[in-house]
């Protein structure tokens, strides 16, 4: 498949919010709408971002119209997601990805939004962003300058190196492997297999993140990656933040029990630590460029996601 880059931002474009997952607190919304000020962005809302339908905002077919029309407004340049939560799985089979394609932009979020992530890279091939969203993490009155330096990189087409100038790394399994990177929330990619959205990890770079799950649930999921071939299959993974994923249980393995289990099966070049996912600071990266990892010197290296 060939990848398609979104163009780069620049000093007084336009950018689009919408709600795919959750209900976003629009108070906080409203409080970060002043950081995309600062960046010299203009801002428009989703038509249908106040709306609210039990555990999801708004039913599916009024999060797919904000999908659609933000995508389809040349005047938008990039679209940023509020919130996660649930919900953003029902409604990729009702997206036209033929509009992604054909008006391929900036998409930002994590967490829920891995589904659309993946769903995006293996209809059209989009690189996307996995970043803090707006009622979720940059709605707080203060926000960590890392996290805030690396909306950068929209503006920009230079590679980023992460190590351990920016958190501290542990090298799993040594060794090297380059490829695109792809993933995001576990609970979210484990959901798309057995689906047309499966996730695809051959010869990629899989970076895996999660929260608020037991070490039996995370356990549960690694083995079905596992099991489906997609750790096998994999380049290289990366151990993103795995937030209040302890336990309190007398009888549980501990998280990184669980996780070394799996690391050890796949016998891939494998480095942890990684300050992506539910965490501050929050890294964003983006998904489905050519990354680079050096596990024995704990150091990766990805390429632009615009251009």
């Amino acid at each position: 498949m060939n990848t398609v880059k979104p163009a780069r931002l620049q000093k007084g474009d336009t950018v689009g919010v919408i709600a795919p997952a959750s209900p976003p607190d629009q108070a906080k919304i409203k409080q970060a709408l002043s950081f995309f000020t600062e960046l010299g962005l203009h801002y428009k809302l989703g038509k249908n971002i106040e709306c609210q339908y039990g555990y999801l905002a708004g039913s599916d077919e009024e999060r797919v119209e904000d999908v659609h029309s933000m995508f389809s407004d040349p005047s938008i340049k990039a679209v940023f997601s509020a919130r996660g939560g649930y919900g953003t799985p029902r409604i990729a089979t009702h997206i036209d990805y033929e509009i992604i394609k054909n008006n391929p932009k900036i998409f930002w979020g994590y967490s829920d939004l891995t589904f659309l992530h993946n769903a995006f890279f293996q209809k059209t091939g989009l690189v996307t962003f996995h970043g803090p969203m707006l009622s979720s993490d940059l709605g707080d009155e203060t926000i960590d300058p890392l996290t805030k330096s690396r909306f950068l990189q929209l503006f920009d087409s230079q590679s980023f190196v992460y190590d351990e100038t920016i958190s501290p790394l542990v090298t799993e399994i040594p060794g090297e492997a380059s490829g695109l990177l792809i993933g995001g929330n576990l609970s979210l990619l484990v959901s798309t297999l057995g689906t047309e959205f499966e996730l695809d990890t051959k010869d990629k770079l899989l970076l895996i993140e999660d929260i608020h799950e037991e070490p039996r649930s995370i356990d549960r999921m690694l083995n079905q990656l596992y099991m489906s071939g997609k750790l096998s299959d994999a380049a290289g993974i990366l151990i993103g933040d795995f937030k209040e994923c302890d336990t309190t249980r007398s009888l549980s393995l501990t998280l990184a029990e669980v996780l070394q289990h799996y690391i050890k099966l796949a016998n891939k070049p494998t480095v942890s630590g990684f300050q992506i996912g539910h965490c501050t600071p929050h890294v964003a990266i983006p998904l489905g460029t050519f990354t680079k990892l050096d596990a024995s010197n704990r150091e990766v290296t990805i390429e632009s996601g615009v251009q």
